[in-house]
């Protein structure tokens, strides 16, 4: 790979980080969109979005639990099942045509996740039954695997939107989910799995550290509207791209 544009996709990477671990995510898909504004083939992006997940929601994670935000009860009825479903979405094969169409439905949903307005915050949250959670956690894990992500594209406005946790809380609780969902998908995805070590280790230190400065910020106190809207934007860009590349 280009040296210019391996430290461009390392800067890059490190702005997605920050801004993703500010709400409690890794940043896959905006890894994704990054790689795929910048042409990069499937083989390469799904384990290289997963490994650079891995070290921003385990950041987001530690961070946010420490904040007092973290529920056990929500969180592991959607773990439980997402878990074995992720490794097995990481193991499937997909052409690339469905894994560009993936993508790009992946990338909109984040996308939109980040122009919902906040739900208000004196509205007692409601736990979601356990045989619910547990059936959309199957759901959520496959896809999470099968795309590259860890889930929390998914999970966080579904939290938010059915008032079982507030912002934060619905944070702390998707940064872990990430978590396993994506160690499990990286799991099952590298027998297939393309990454050059001097280049992914360059993208993770660049990863770190943005995920180090957003994960402090957004725990405690980091306004971040616009940032977001912007970040939005570009996903909308990236699964617009994805999307006509399938027909082109």
């Amino acid at each position: 790979m280009d040296y210019a544009l391996t430290i461009a996709l390392a800067v890059a990477f490190c702005a997605v980080a920050s801004l993703y671990a500010s709400v409690g995510h890794g940043g896959a898909s905006g890894y994704l969109a990054v790689m795929a504004l910048a042409g990069m083939a499937p083989a390469v992006m799904r384990p290289a979005a997963l490994g650079l997940n891995l070290a921003v929601a385990g950041l987001a994670a530690v961070a946010f639990a420490r904040a007092g935000y973290f529920r056990w009860r929500l969180f592991w009825p959607f773990a439980a099942t997402s878990i074995p479903f992720a490794w097995l979405g990481g193991g499937a094969s997909v052409s690339d045509a469905w894994f560009r169409l993936l993508v790009g439905g992946a990338l909109f949903v984040a996308a939109l996740r980040f122009f919902l307005p906040a739900p208000a915050s004196n509205v007692a949250p409601r736990a979601p039954p356990v045989a619910l959670a547990l059936w959309i956690g199957v759901v959520l894990g496959y896809l999470s695997g099968l795309v590259g992500v860890g889930g929390g594209i998914f999970l966080t406005p579904l939290l938010l939107l059915a008032g079982w946790a507030r912002p934060k809380e619905a944070a702390a609780v998707s940064a872990p989910f990430i978590f396993v969902n994506s160690l499990a998908g990286l799991i099952g995805l590298m027998p297939a799995a393309t990454l050059h070590p001097p280049t992914f280790g360059l993208w993770i230190a660049a990863t770190l550290v943005g995920g180090l400065l957003g994960a402090r910020l957004g725990s405690e106190r980091w306004p971040q509207v616009r940032l977001r809207q912007a970040l939005g934007a570009v996903l909308l860009v990236a699964s617009t791209k994805f999307v006509l590349m399938v027909f082109a």
